[in-house]
């Protein structure tokens, strides 16, 4: 669909997916103003009141280089919210994005009409993720504006269905916005994003080894040296099943090959589950795209790249029709 103001103004057709602890505003105003939506998960933001302060200075710098650069404007930014109940800041978080009118949220982890229904209000676009099409049904049915169908070999928590699949049975009943994850790393994924019916390709794993990102270098390392056959499904972390770095498991002294399962009642993101290594801070997310990660470069260097890559996929496409 014909993308709204102000997302009409962007470089290349790509979210920067919200990544836990990572995602700060240095990464985020970089990827704006190389002209992809910045994203940052709220709870990223600690204590409670630097929030505020984070979404002043994302808000400040982007408004300043759109005056200095007229012919070539950041793009927008989002906030993931988590909305589940172990997040005792969500309506305390709700109230600061609505203050800055932040102009995209992601939620996550709950489907809430309150939470979209607010963020229509102040002129906002909300996004929920999902893992398939029953979910999907629920969140539109309750407000949300767009989806994110977070398919197979997505970075983090993840579903299993192909990205296929998941994106024919939602565009068969709705015609709104679609963010597609799961895997994209790639100039040419992001076309095929397009052409499976998504409007954004959401990317993740890629932002990790990058300058900007605030991950330890040897997270980054291991994000460059990584295939796709060295990521691991399992719910043993948060009570939810995701995408993690096997050398990550295997320093923290677990076998890959034999974790045990999680409660998924007992859903905790700042632990590790039943082990004493701590999801995210010693266990590291990232999706099956990571054999697409070659260096640790700038965030500006990665989207040129993979406008590079788009492009000379378009090209190559039309010469084939």
């Amino acid at each position: 669909m014909a993308l709204p103001a102000p997302f009409d103004r962007m470089r290349l057709p790509v979210i920067g997916s919200p990544l836990f602890i990572i995602s700060g505003p240095d990464l985020v105003i970089a990827q704006c103003k190389a002209g992809i939506i910045g994203s940052f998960p709220a709870l990223n933001a600690r204590p409670s009141g630097v929030l505020d302060e984070w979404l002043h200075r994302i808000t400040e710098e982007l408004a300043a280089h759109n005056r200095d650069n007229p012919d070539r404007p950041a793009a927008p930014y989002a906030v993931n919210q988590i909305v589940h109940r172990s997040n005792d800041r969500l309506e305390e978080d709700m109230e600061v994005c609505a203050k800055w009118q932040v102009p995209m949220v992601i939620t996550s982890l709950g489907a809430r009409e309150d939470i979209f229904s607010a963020v229509t209000k102040w002129g906002g676009i909300s996004l929920h993720d999902v893992i398939n099409d029953r979910f999907a049904r629920k969140a539109i049915e309750k407000g949300a504006t767009g989806l994110i169908p977070v398919a197979a070999g997505a970075g983090g928590h993840a579903g299993v269905q192909s990205p296929f699949a998941l994106m024919q049975e939602i565009r068969s009943w709705f015609g709104g916005l679609v963010a597609l994850s799961g895997s994209i790393a790639h100039g040419r994924s992001v076309l095929a994003a397009q052409a499976m019916g998504a409007d954004f390709a959401y990317i993740g794993s890629p932002w990790i080894a990058t300058v900007e990102a605030n991950a330890d270098q040897d997270y980054k390392d291991e994000i460059v040296a990584s295939k796709a056959a060295d990521i691991v499904y399992s719910n043993l972390f948060t009570g939810v099943h995701g995408n993690y770095l096997r050398g990550s498991i295997v320093k923290a002294g677990l076998d890959p090959e034999n974790l045990p399962e999680s409660d998924p009642s007992k859903m905790n993101f700042g632990s590790g589950g039943n082990t004493k290594a701590k999801a995210w801070k010693d266990i590291w997310g990232s999706g099956q795209g990571v054999g697409m990660v070659d260096a640790v470069d700038t965030v500006a260097d990665r989207v040129d790249r993979l406008e590079q890559e788009y492009l000379a996929a378009k090209q190559e496409l039309a010469e084939k029709s």
